[in-house]
């Protein structure tokens, strides 16, 4: 009734003027989600008057993705592009200086500019490149990281002449002699990962982590694995030292002077503990820890050690949800951190001395990369959601009102229709509570039918909330034509550790009747229509299409994008060999009755449903040879089918023109089966 009344005090002049506005905006397609500008990375310099933030845009013609260093005031203003062709901005401790790591020269390097842009200077010229930069605190040396020959460490000529070596040998041979040996995209060749530091002037590198062992580790996600300390003489950084680093999450933390010198072990945690940061008055140092060895989604607790005595508290113990990020109060008083929650990421903050962990900040997004001003008064951060791409905000360090410091992608999105996601939620399997996100198309008439597109998100232990991606966009898929549905099933983040953890051994049953429970309640809603559904996901979401094949005729067409097919095969291709031990009780040869319980190849008799199939010449994590093995025996059960491989990408689309391409095909073959 009383949405009747307000809309009887609107002049119905004003009423055909909004639709009309409406109208107006063209839909989001793939075309203009290139058009936006992708933020990330901001610095807080430590006079905190401005920031710097990395962008990148995309140029189709060349198919690349440039990046560029931006800066903006804290206080508000236009934000102003100081460097082309360069990444990861840090500020020097006065902030005067900004370094950067750049490839203007051929090879990414670090640079130090101005504050302004002006004056840059290269300051390392290795031939193993250098990235990942730090500034030390005290103004006088640099950190960064690059893949050198362990036996050489900094020595670039040595490193140089091993290079000449392999690019001009004749033989190109890879000889394997231990796990693991590629990762991703990357064959592990003789090289490692490892901290160098330099002087700020320039001069002789020194490798800080000599030996066989990449430094930072192959990480599990999150912020950076290495630190420097408030006085600039000791780093801290994660490694795993493990005997074969394929079946172990055990990461540890070491510190190491900045002059070199040998590295002390501070953590013994035989799980994951990655992330250090130290607190401003160098009493603490903080990080991100698991407990459960091997479980790569175990639950992310943040940790604070006690540099003098050693004591160590688990801050976040009675919080039942993941911390992402986290950043230092100036006083060192406190921690600000990042949770996820039922879809969103919310900032929170907890003292030193443990207690409760108050919400400064949350909403209809995800929150993240929080830095905290000298005077303690203000805060910047990230904020994307599902309909609106990352950008920058301020907002007082107590939570209110957020001003944003960035509007680069206005222009596009005001020219464009975007949904806002609906939430819902269903009971799943064994009467839990399953969420899921709706996303309706541009124009949207209530008492029209639309066909309905289900997203399954990858992990498993994933999930699709109020984030902006570009690889799956529901706003691309909705701009199609579709209502489109983003169910979060049991392995989906944000819900507990125990709705995490049910999807281990388990991975074809209550997920599946959770997605199913979703389905079912989309197919009833009065504006979709229930005979014309289709169904995609990538990853985790690819082996739930691939065990859909087998289970159901619900859908009228699916995709299957890196999907896990066959689980014996796919077990001992994959890279990270921790996973399958973890997720199904060991390997096939330990655990044979799981793999063969819930492997979707075992049940291509029941393949009926229309399937694309996608995959990546260079995914090592899901490698192609299941979706060709999945293709086939489509193919060979007179199943339409479609295989499209892309010869230079791996798990995920990432190059702009292979983007378009996998978007259009993606939607025309859906359309071909929803929409006759």
């Amino acid at each position: 009734m009383h949405i009747r009344m307000a809309r009887a005090l609107v002049p119905v002049p004003l009423l055909l003027l909004a639709s009309a506005l409406v109208a107006q905006k063209l839909p989001f397609d793939v075309h203009a989600m290139m058009q936006l500008a992708r933020i990330g990375d901001p610095q807080l310099s430590p006079d905190g008057r401005w920031v710097a933030f990395m962008v990148q845009t995309v140029d189709l013609e060349k198919n690349t993705k440039p990046k560029q260093i931006y800066i903006v005031p804290l206080a508000g203003g236009e934000p102003r592009k100081i460097a082309d062709e360069a990444d990861r901005p840090r500020w020097s401790p006065d902030s005067t200086k900004i370094a950067f790591v750049s490839d203007r020269g051929g090879t990414p390097q670090i640079w130090i500019m101005d504050a302004d842009g002006a004056n840059p200077k290269q300051i390392t010229n290795l031939s193993t490149g250098a990235g990942g930069v730090l500034y030390s605190h005290d103004g006088k040396n640099l950190v960064f990281t690059s893949e050198v020959f362990p036996e050489c460490g900094a020595d670039d000529n040595c490193n140089r002449q091993k290079l000449d070596v392999e690019k001009n040998g004749k033989v190109k041979a890879r000889v394997i002699t231990g796990l693991l040996y590629r990762h991703w995209t990357t064959w592990q060749g003789a090289r490692r990962s490892h901290l160098l530091t330099v002087p700020v002037g320039g001069g002789a590198a020194k490798d800080l982590t000599p030996g066989n062992r990449d430094v930072p580790p192959f990480s599990l996600g999150g912020p950076d694995d290495y630190a420097i300390s408030p006085d600039g003489t000791e780093i801290c950084y994660a490694m795993n030292s493990d005997e074969v680093p394929a079946v172990s999450t055990n990461s540890d933390l070491y510190v190491v002077p900045i002059g070199g010198g040998p590295a002390k072990k501070v953590t013994i945690n035989p799980a994951a503990d990655n992330s250090p940061q130290y607190s401003p008055d160098g009493k603490y140092l903080a990080y991100r820890a698991q407990i459960r060895a091997g479980h790569e989604s175990d639950r992310w607790r943040l940790m604070l050690l006690e540099r003098a005595t050693g004591k160590l508290t688990s801050l976040t113990e009675s919080l039942d949800r993941w911390v992402e990020s986290f950043a230092w109060w100036p006083d060192s008083s406190r921690i600000f951190f990042t949770v996820q929650d039922r879809g969103r990421q919310y900032i929170q903050f907890i003292s030193v001395n443990g207690g409760a962990a108050p919400i400064a900040l949350s909403g209809n997004s995800v929150l993240d990369d929080i830095q905290v001003a000298p005077d303690g008064k203000m805060m910047i951060y990230t904020r994307q959601s599902g309909s609106s791409p990352v950008e920058i905000f301020r907002a007082a360090s107590g939570g209110g009102a957020e001003t944003a410091l960035t509007h680069l992608n206005d222009a596009v999105l005001n020219a464009h229709q975007l949904t806002a996601l609906e939430e819902f939620w269903v009971d799943g399997a064994e009467n839990a509570r399953v969420q899921g996100f709706l996303v309706k198309p541009p124009g949207f008439q209530p008492d029209k039918k639309y066909p309905a597109l289900m997203l399954i998100h990858g992990g498993p232990e994933g999930f699709w909330g109020e984030d902006w991606t570009y690889r799956w966009n529901a706003q691309v898929f909705a701009a199609a034509g579709y209502v489109v549905a983003m169910p979060n099933p049991r392995g989906s983040t944000g819900y507990g550790q125990k709705f995490i953890d049910d999807i281990n051994g388990d991975w074809g049953g209550r997920a599946y009747d959770d997605i199913m429970a979703v389905t079912d309640y989309v197919a009833k809603l009065p504006y979709v229509d229930g005979d014309r559904m289709a169904a995609a996901g990538g990853s985790y979401g690819g082996y739930m299409i691939d065990w859909i094949l087998g289970h159901t005729r619900r859908f009228k067409a699916l995709v299957s994008h890196a999907g896990v097919y066959d689980l014996r095969t796919e077990s001992t291709e994959t890279e990270e060999l921790w996973f399958p031990i973890w997720e199904f009780g060991g390997m096939p040869w330990d655990n044979p009755e799981m793999y063969q319980r819930w492997s979707p190849s075992l049940f291509v008799k029941e393949f009926r449903t229309p399937t694309l199939v996608i995959d990546g010449e260079l995914d090592f994590r899901v490698p192609y040879g299941q979706g060709l093995q999945l293709f086939t025996a489509l193919q060979l059960q007179k199943v339409p089918s479609r295989l499209i491989v892309f010869p230079d990408e791996g798990h995920w689309v990432l190059k702009p023109q292979n983007s378009l391409f996998w978007y259009k095909n993606f939607i025309d073959w859906i359309g071909n089966w929803t929409k006759k």
